[in-house]
């Protein structure tokens, strides 16, 4: 079944969500997206858990997004439809009590690097890599909690930089530019990703709790800007931007 691409391991207070699809760079489906939800909502509010690490399998890639594949037959309705539930993931994640830690080898491509930043914490591999290059490859456009969420995080000119230019970030500069937390070489990776959660298993829950939710209530609340999106997903150059990638070619872009 589709869900077990998305399993949950607890050991004592760190519960483990892993993303074990890399035939396919762990690119998420619908009813991916939807186990994800429904574990994130389980352990929002366990009072056993002291911390939520976010994990793709394979070394390869943390994720690497939305199964485009699933895009062929969707309607403008559809979209709007499928950045509604994603609204229901993010917001699940950061309602949970514990910190998420995002453990990232790899590629954090589009969806993933949005999963990603939505985690309180980042850790990363020295080769990973991350980018959301709809602009330059597919045509579709982010929702409106997400560019709030990016810039909240990278600041607006980071965010522009990120999303018009569609260039691949290295973990250097995702480090410099506060996308990671911290790069470690691919030999100590596990033994600093356990280090790290174990030192916030030890950590006091409300305290930690007090920050997250404290920054939460600070951000600026999230627009409703359904037309933008429903203006980029019923255009040609979406479909374009779909048929291209599926068909591994460059696209055609026509501004309609």
């Amino acid at each position: 079944m589709t869900e077990n691409y998305v399993e949950l391991h607890r050991q004592g207070p760190v519960a483990a969500i892993l993303v074990n699809r890399p035939d396919a760079r762990n690119a998420l489906t619908a009813a991916m997206r939807a186990r994800m939800l429904e574990l994130f909502e389980q352990l929002g509010d366990d009072p056993a858990v002291r911390v939520v690490t976010l994990r793709g399998a394979g070394g390869k890639s943390f994720i690497s997004g939305a199964d485009i594949s699933e895009f062929n037959q969707q309607s403008a309705d559809d979209v709007l439809e499928l950045a509604s539930r994603d609204e229901q993931l993010y917001r699940a994640i950061e309602r949970v009590r514990a910190p998420t830690v995002a453990v990232i080898e790899g590629y954090a491509l589009g969806g993933g690097l949005m999963l990603a930043a939505i985690c309180d914490l980042r850790i990363c591999t020295s080769d990973s890599k991350f980018g959301i290059t709809s602009a330059k490859n597919l045509g579709n456009a982010l929702s409106a909690g997400m560019y709030t969420r990016l810039a909240a995080l990278l600041g607006v000119g980071r965010t522009k930089e990120l999303l018009i230019s569609s260039q691949m970030l290295d973990a250097s500069k995702a480090l410099a530019w506060g996308l990671v937390n911290e790069v470690h070489e691919r030999g100590d990776f596990d033994e600093r990703a356990d280090a790290l959660t174990e030192r916030l298993a030890g950590h006091a829950p409300l305290t930690m709790w007090a920050a997250k939710e404290s920054m939460h209530r600070l951000a600026p609340p999230l627009p409703a800007e359904d037309d933008i999106l429903r203006t980029v997903a019923e255009s040609e150059d979406f479909r374009e931007g779909v048929a291209a990638f599926m068909e591994k070619r460059p696209p055609v872009w026509r501004n309609r």
